[in-house]
């Protein structure tokens, strides 16, 4: 008996497991350029859907007097390290609203922790260095993701059902298309695309034009 639930068991983990969809999203601009570093957030419509596990855990590193990665996407109860990889201090800090901290003189091989626990876009700077300045988007939804160099960012073995899909980039203007409304078939592949308008001039950190720091 204890063999046939067993089996029955592993049975169903197999055929859960195989009911996995999957979603691609393209972000584009409406020109049709590739747009990377765009947020993506996935909110379930179709009740009582088993999402995957949300991970709490996320880094954004001092290294080169810049921050990295530029855009950091978590969700809600992330808690994310900061560590210092240069020769020299930083203090991190942020004014925005869902987080407001700051990360007092921290040297090399030191690593500082905040917990972003409310949803919003977290602008981050460095006291010290001028030129340093990155993004934290928090999600309340329970699938994040960013774009990559490609302008595609893809999620996998989502169950099946009605998402609306968000988007968020620093540079994006309104008007942009910014949100659709996806239903994934079980077993199966969708791809979306969608496209946000852009600032002309795009907001980005650039190495220090001095190096004697």
């Amino acid at each position: 008996m204890t063999r046939f639930f067993l089996a029955m068991l592993l049975c169903c983990t197999s055929c859960v497991a195989a009911f996995g969809a999957d979603m691609t999203v393209q972000i584009r601009s409406p020109e049709g350029a590739q747009v990377q570093n765009a947020v993506v957030s996935l909110k379930p419509l179709s009740p009582n859907l088993v999402m995957p596990a949300v991970t709490t855990e996320a880094t954004m590193a001092q290294q080169n007097t810049l921050f990295r990665p530029f855009v950091l996407a978590v969700s809600v109860g992330t808690e994310v390290s900061f560590p210092n990889l240069d020769e020299f201090r930083h203090q991190v800090y942020s004014f925005s609203k869902p987080k407001r901290f700051e990360l007092r003189l921290y040297g090399k091989d030191t690593t500082n922790k905040v917990l972003f626990d409310k949803p919003g876009v977290v602008a981050l700077g460095c006291n010290i260095h001028d030129n340093m300045l990155a993004f934290i988007y928090v999600s309340e939804h329970p699938v994040v993701g960013k774009t990559d160099d490609s302008g595609d960012v893809v999620f996998k073995d989502l169950p099946a059902g009605a998402y609306e899909v968000h988007v968020w980039h620093p540079d994006e203007q309104r008007g942009g298309e910014d949100m659709k409304t996806v239903t994934l078939q079980a077993e199966a592949s969708d791809t979306v695309a969608l496209s946000v308008n852009l600032r002309s001039i795009s907001r980005q950190q650039q190495p220090p034009a001095d190096e004697g720091y």
